[in-house]
């Protein structure tokens, strides 16, 4: 029997964070398959994720300052993943939160697209992006305006060159059909639970939050409820980012900014912390699920990816709380309301339902639908 080509394809490779950790767990699955990356300046002591494979590259890669500022280059990204040669593969894996899945394809070739979501600056939070990046009016917002236009266009066209999609939420699924009137498949990524395996059971008199620090992540928001409402209560916060200072200069006596920390620093206080407290509305959210596998309750905006990975005060085994407005006022509430109903919250129901994101059941449930679609098709062929 011939064995199968695989490719996979991915937007760019420059981190590791959640879109990396799928890529990683894909590879375990397909060792074999050849990968795909518009950009890919990872540090050589930081490839073993990606099992220390040469990435084939756009022509991006090698423009000037691309290291720097290749999301400068987003306008020539849907051109420059349109001339990846995939000819020679029978199976092609995209990891798309961008232009990922607009390779071309043939119809001898199977595509099966795992998205993390639609291009959200280009669709339903075009707004809010162009808003907070001082993009809503003028000159320069014109042009981006057009620009998201026609890539609003590209992005339509490409879901067409697509057999298979694999959301990574139910909440992204029902974006992908908003979007691109097609059905998916519902795999949650995978979430490496055994790593925050809780040490102690002792908790410590503070709140924590961590994120990289950008506008939608909304820790402006949860700094200011505990500077201005709790001032009683003490919040940490994890994390750097372009809206570091500003977040900074809204901090009062009783929040404290770590910036960034290596992973046993975020697993200590993830431990020890009262309760995770989390404000955007993510596609999915993966740091609220480390929180839960450290025994800690969350607090969440009970919007997106959230709703799905945290189970509520009115189930049995709830392993967190939710709050409906992105709002101070709300915020502040939903704290107190913790505060008050805590007990009814147990760690080990919090790790209970952390367990059903793991890393060996990504790649189960990846692994068997991937090879039964692909089996299928091979039939109908």
């Amino acid at each position: 029997m011939k064995k199968i080509k695989k490719a996979i394809v991915c937007d760019w490779l420059v981190t590791y964070a959640g879109a990396e950790r799928v890529l990683e767990q894909m590879l375990a699955v397909y060792p074999d398959a050849d990968l795909f990356s518009v950009v890919e300046f990872l540090p050589n002591n930081k490839k073993g994720f990606i099992l220390n494979k040469t990435v084939k590259t756009s022509f991006i890669q090698n423009l000037p300052f691309a290291k720097s500022k290749y999301r400068a280059y987003l306008p020539l990204m849907p051109f420059a993943v349109e001339q990846f040669d995939l000819s020679s593969y029978d199976l092609i894996i995209s990891s798309s939160h961008a232009v990922a899945k607009g390779v071309i394809t043939g119809p001898d070739q199977f595509h099966i697209c795992f998205c993390h979501s639609p291009m959200r600056y280009a669709w339903d939070l075009q707004h809010q992006y162009l808003r907070e990046s001082g993009l809503s009016r003028g000159l320069s917002g014109l042009i981006v305006k057009w620009f998201l236009h026609k890539l609003r266009i590209w992005d339509m066209r490409t879901a067409n060159g697509v057999d298979k999609f694999i959301a990574n939420s139910h909440f992204i699924s029902r974006r992908i059909f908003k979007i691109y009137r097609r059905n998916s498949f519902t795999i949650y990524p995978p979430v490496y639970v055994d790593h925050f395996a809780p040490v102690s059971n002792l908790k410590e008199d503070f709140y924590l939050t961590a994120s990289r620090m950008v506008p939608y992540k909304k820790i402006d928001l949860i700094v200011e409820t505990f500077s201005k409402m709790l001032p009683e209560k003490k919040l940490v916060v994890i994390g750097d980012g372009p809206d570091f200072n500003k977040i900074q200069a809204l901090a009062g006596d009783n929040v404290i900014l770590l910036g960034y920390q290596k992973f046993d620093v975020l697993k200590d206080y993830l431990t020890k912390a009262k309760a995770f407290v989390f404000a955007a509305e993510e596609d999915f959210g993966i740091t609220p699920l480390e929180a839960q596998a450290s025994g800690t309750p969350v607090i969440a905006y009970g919007k997106g990816g959230a709703l799905e990975t945290i189970v509520g005060l009115e189930s049995d085994e709830p392993s967190g709380l939710f709050f409906y407005e992105q709002s101070k006022n709300c915020l502040r509430k939903a704290i107190l309301q913790f505060e008050s109903e805590s007990n009814k919250i147990k760690k080990n129901n919090c790790i209970k339902n952390a367990l059903r994101f793991s890393d060996a059941r990504f790649r189960s449930e990846f692994k068997d639908f991937i090879d039964s679609e692909y089996h299928e098709w091979i039939i109908k062929k």
